[in-house]
């Protein structure tokens, strides 16, 4: 985890982040945070040029249209040519044909590294299912201790058969390559209320990723721990009176200031 964190700082990796409208400055805000470098592009005409300067490449569904899908075509197929690190963030996959149909098609001519979702999103790719509240996972969907072990076969099956590392995120998240799977408890339920802490995640772990090219499991394991402890870090420095908008902010902080070591020590996660 430690290591993992100084590379991102000693590194600085530049991220190409192909990213929805409701979050992109707060994507790029915790990838500055984290001590990357963000880059925001979508138009066809650059899009394979601004990612070949780039280390990471992050496709985030979210706010979708015709213009950007060809975009996050073109810079996929560059980023795979050029064996860049690539995640994928289905952003409300289930909820509607042209969502589901799009991750897809990515899936089917993109190699990803890593694809990010909640289970219903995960679900609606692997499975064909159309639970997905919106952009949230529907309840039946959430990962509880009771159903750890049923999810972990799931999450290890469907990273295996996509061929990627997988990272299902939620109250407890899961992270595996298909074979080993980090089961993480950092985070808490405040985080859920605030737009973008997921798409902030993908942003990180994609800063994470291209500055740990060779341990990429690590890589995303260690992401997804600080960003959980980050959520904590920053609800316990609310002050009365303060509420969401402000825990944004706590959180982005809590990101640009956590250490290697500070990180090593509050990760909570086990290996299954």
């Amino acid at each position: 985890m430690k290591e993992c964190l100084e590379n991102v700082r000693r590194k600085a990796p530049l991220v190409h982040n192909i990213t929805n409208y409701v979050t992109v400055n707060d994507v790029a805000n915790v990838i500055l945070a984290i001590g990357a470098s963000p880059i925001m592009a979508d138009d066809r005409e650059e899009v394979e040029e601004i990612t070949s300067l780039c280390e990471g490449l992050n496709i985030n569904i979210g706010t979708l249209n015709q213009r950007t899908i060809e975009a996050m075509h073109l810079a996929g197929k560059k980023a795979n040519a050029l064996q860049h690190k690539i995640l994928l963030d289905p952003v409300g996959a289930g909820a509607s044909a042209l969502r589901t149909k799009t991750a897809l098609s990515l899936m089917k001519e993109v190699h990803f590294d890593v694809i990010r979702g909640n289970v219903s999103e995960v679900k609606a790719l692997a499975l064909g299912s159309q639970s997905t509240k919106g952009v949230d996972a529907d309840a039946v969907d959430v990962v509880r201790e009771e159903n750890l072990q049923k999810m972990l076969f799931f999450a290890k099956k469907y990273a295996q058969s996509f061929g990627t590392i997988l990272a299902i995120t939620g109250a407890i998240d899961l992270v595996t390559d298909g074979e080993k799977a980090y089961v993480i408890r950092n985070g808490c339920q405040e985080m859920s209320r605030i737009t973008g802490t997921g798409c902030q995640l993908s942003g990180l772990i994609s800063a994470f990723l291209a500055a740990n090219p060779e341990n990429a499991l690590e890589a995303v394991a260690a992401a997804t721990c600080a960003m959980g402890l980050a959520g904590e870090i920053g609800k316990g420095r609310l002050l009365e009176g303060e509420g969401n908008a402000t825990y944004r902010n706590r959180i982005i902080d809590a990101i640009s200031l956590m250490t290697g070591e500070e990180l090593e020590k509050g990760a909570k996660y086990e290996i299954r």
